[in-house]
């Protein structure tokens, strides 16, 4: 049996737009998982970054 290799995460940093646009969608009260595809970001991503930037997402808020 061979042994797959492991996936590695291509980490993307956050540009002022995302941030920008984060903190609309947050106002907005978006869906997460409208906010995810349309930023091709991960959910855990999105609400980590709002936690950082002091910001609620979903059931947070």
């Amino acid at each position: 049996m061979a042994k797959t290799a492991k996936k590695i995460a291509k980490r993307k940093p956050w540009s002022k737009d995302e941030h920008r646009a984060l903190k609309a969608h947050s106002k907005a009260r978006t869906p997460v998982v409208k906010i995810s595809k349309q930023m091709k970001r991960t959910i855990g991503a999105l609400r980590q970054q709002a936690n950082k930037l002091g910001i609620g997402l979903g059931h947070q808020r």
